[in-house]
């Protein structure tokens, strides 16, 4: 056992996707800052950024009808589509950087064009989405999205899920061929190999056991080698956080006043998936639908086109399921521990508010499989059990926090937690997640950094146009944005995509 620290600038805990982020903007921003990873499992984004435990989908509000509401007068609210269209731009244009800079190559590995499209059945459903159409459409973020509600159009679009429907049942939905499919395992991968070219230390299989403060006001972190067992020391400026599930505890062992009165709970997921080349191939978008009355923003059901390897794929979902585990690879003993005097009253208020997000935990765990397949055929009136399996995705952690709502409230976006020094950051939550990891890592660094964003600036600027602008107030600069990001992705769909299957 070695009881030397050794020092760094920055440690940046989890090889996921968030941690790549902020590396390669340090790196563009500090390059003469020494960055030190820790990850313990055997490589990048194996864990919430691997693409199959999450959906894939580049999240900008074109399709997902959770981010606008109807308003008591029957209007509908799209600010919080805009806000996250907007958030999703930001990645792109960091992407879009890293890639016309030879930073990172072969942007078709991560992402891929794909319509987005949302879909509704119901007179009432048909209405608001038309609404909502209306109301995006006025909003320059959102140029070029249909609305039918023809089911000719309908099957022009989506001809599976259009086969084998009940003639005369009021069906809509909305298309933007501006949407894209994300392998957020494969991008992740790419930008680690990025740093390690940049002489960043990237450490596999080393488990953090503790973060502590020294008297120099720096952090102490007990990192253990899970090959060998033996114990390290390394002390860092600044610790980030971001390890998925496993944020919440280890931002507990920091101490920091910021960590207290926070919970977690777990959430996992199920997709159903199909191999079938012939199913596969009728289908090529990702659609979403309408949560169902009294269920999570986490169960909108969807149909998606996914890339995955090169290979096309569909994955309908997500079902819920319950582990107390906070990562896949976590301990069932997660949930328990994370239970302190401190945040106990909070999840106590939470199990007490929250019996509806129960009783349908408790109704997904006893689904079987014939009664997912009856969910799939809402979908696909024409679905087949032999074409589709179950794969299990992802372990997310709800935030649970006192808030002006009252205490023990359940939060279901995303959030940075930091000390009121800088020193330390942690992210937690769930989605929109990885699709605005480049807005998360700029917020980490003007919390974090402040002394340091007036110089730092111009080369965000450089980077990433959009920073500090609105592109849906200056629509020219959304025009030039769109029209670089769409040649340096590669996002124009001119030809059919050569298609392989699993």
């Amino acid at each position: 056992m070695s009881s030397v620290q050794k020092k760094t600038d920055i440690i940046l805990i989890g090889a996921g996707v968030m941690s790549a982020t902020l590396g390669a903007l340090l790196k563009e921003l500090a390059p003469d800052w020494e960055i030190k990873v820790f990850e313990k499992l055997a490589g990048a984004g194996e864990e919430s950024s691997n693409e199959w435990n999450n959906a894939g989908t580049g999240h900008a509000a074109l399709c997902e009808l959770n981010y606008t509401s109807e308003k008591p007068d029957g209007s509908v609210d799209i600010s919080k589509a805009v806000k996250i269209n907007e958030q999703f731009q930001l990645s792109r244009q960091f992407w879009s950087y890293l890639v016309d800079h030879n930073l990172i190559r072969r942007p078709q590995d991560f992402i891929m064009p794909i319509p987005h499209m949302s879909w509704v059945e119901g007179e009432q459903a048909v209405s608001f989405l038309n609404k909502r159409f209306k109301a995006l459409s006025k909003n320059p973020l959102f140029q070029g999205m249909e609305f039918s509600d023809d089911p000719r159009k309908l099957k022009e679009w989506i001809p599976l899920m259009m086969e084998g429907r009940t003639p005369n049942q009021p069906v809509a939905a909305t298309k933007t061929d501006a949407g894209t499919d994300v392998n957020f395992g494969a991008l992740t991968r790419l930008l680690f190999d990025h740093l390690q070219g940049r002489d960043v230390e990237v450490h596999y299989k080393h488990g953090i056991k503790d973060i502590k403060r020294t008297g120099d006001g720096m952090w102490k972190v007990k990192v253990q080698n899970l090959d060998n067992g033996q114990i390290e020391y390394h002390a860092a400026k600044f610790v980030f956080i971001g390890a998925g599930g496993g944020s919440l505890s280890l931002l507990q062992k920091t101490g920091i006043p910021e960590s207290k009165h926070i919970g977690g709970f777990p959430v996992s997921g199920l997709f159903m998936v199909c191999q079938n080349p012939e199913v596969v191939a009728r289908h090529h978008a990702k659609v979403y639908g309408k949560a169902k009355l009294g269920a999570p923003p986490m169960s909108v059901p969807h149909l998606d086109t996914r890339y995955i390897g090169n290979q096309k794929a569909l994955l309908f979902g997500p079902f819920a399921g319950f582990s107390p585990k906070f990562l896949k690879t976590g301990s069932n003993l997660d949930l328990i521990n994370s239970v302190k005097p401190n945040n106990l009253f909070t999840m106590l208020a939470a199990g007490a508010k929250e019996m509806a997000l129960t009783k349908y935990l408790i109704q997904q765990l006893m689904l079987s499989n014939e009664q997912r397949m009856n969910e799939l055929r809402e979908f696909i009136p024409n679905a087949k059990s032999e074409d589709w399996k179950i794969v299990v995705a992802g372990q997310r952690v709800q935030v649970i926090k006192d808030t002006a709502e009252g205490k023990g409230t359940l939060q279901f976006g995303t959030e940075v937690v930091s000390a009121a020094d800088g020193s330390v950051a942690a992210l937690l939550g769930a989605s929109p997640g990885a699709s605005t990891a480049v807005h998360v890592m700029l917020e980490v660094l003007e919390k974090c950094f402040p002394q340091h964003m007036k110089a730092w600036e111009p080369k965000i600027k450089e980077m990433i146009p959009s920073y500090g602008v609105s592109l849906a107030a200056h629509p020219e600069l959304l025009q030039e944005v769109l029209a670089s990001v769409t040649q340096s992705l590669g996002l124009r769909e001119e030809a059919p995509q050569k298609q392989a299957y699993f």
